[in-house]
């Protein structure tokens, strides 16, 4: 069973009718005996860095998150701000991330010739997958995904980046370090690729 982490920043609906498609049992819940049985986890989210830490702790979802992460080890993925949540910590707040990733999360900052490129970055885009493992088994190296975001992550070890996009400069779009994973983009809203990311995130550890 797939638990998608529910800490009350975005609509999750989208990401469990995408796993029903692709017939997938998925919850979303914020009750810790239902994360505590989880297969695997998902960690959406839209909005503050922030407030997504503070919705984490006020709902007394920070140790059984670490723990299914870090000691048992379950696949976990997270999306646009969840993905954010990964890291140390974000220009965007002064609160510490979850630090499963080693990086921070940083702005969008754009001058000179590049004062033309708008913030947030929203739309779809080009990926180029550096690892075609994971999410990204059997990929093609360049897919197209949607995104919305102001901020990205900067990965301390190039080895933890599964795939990068151009805007202005390269990004990590996607993220890895073991069973720990992360997309910038929105596979729920982007179509068969998105399709093809759940169908292989589903598939890790089976």
């Amino acid at each position: 069973m797939i638990a998608i982490v529910d800490y009350k920043m975005g609509n999750l609906g989208s990401i469990a009718n995408m796993l029903k498609k692709i017939g997938e049992q998925a919850i979303v819940t914020s009750d810790i005996s239902v994360i505590e049985k989880a297969e695997k986890l998902i960690l959406p989210g839209v909005g503050a860095f922030n407030n997504g830490m503070v919705n984490l702790e006020r709902l007394g979802l920070l140790p059984v998150l670490n723990r299914k992460t870090l000691e048992d080890r379950i696949p976990v993925l997270g999306i646009c701000l969840g993905m954010q949540l990964l890291t140390k910590g974000s220009e965007e707040g002064d609160l510490p991330g979850l630090g499963w990733i080693d990086g921070e999360t940083v702005k969008f900052k754009f001058d000179g010739s590049q004062s033309n490129l708008k913030i947030p970055h929203m739309g779809w885009n080009s990926v180029t997958i550096r690892q075609r493992n994971g999410i990204f088994e059997d990929m093609d190296g360049e897919s197209r995904f949607y995104f919305v975001h102001s901020y990205y992550v900067r990965c301390n070890h190039e080895s933890d980046v599964l795939a990068t996009t151009q805007y202005g400069h390269d990004f990590a779009s996607s993220v890895r370090r073991g069973n720990i994973m992360g997309t910038q983009f929105h596979p729920e809203k982007s179509h068969k690729f998105g399709t093809m990311v759940f169908r292989n995130f589903v598939k890790i550890g089976c």
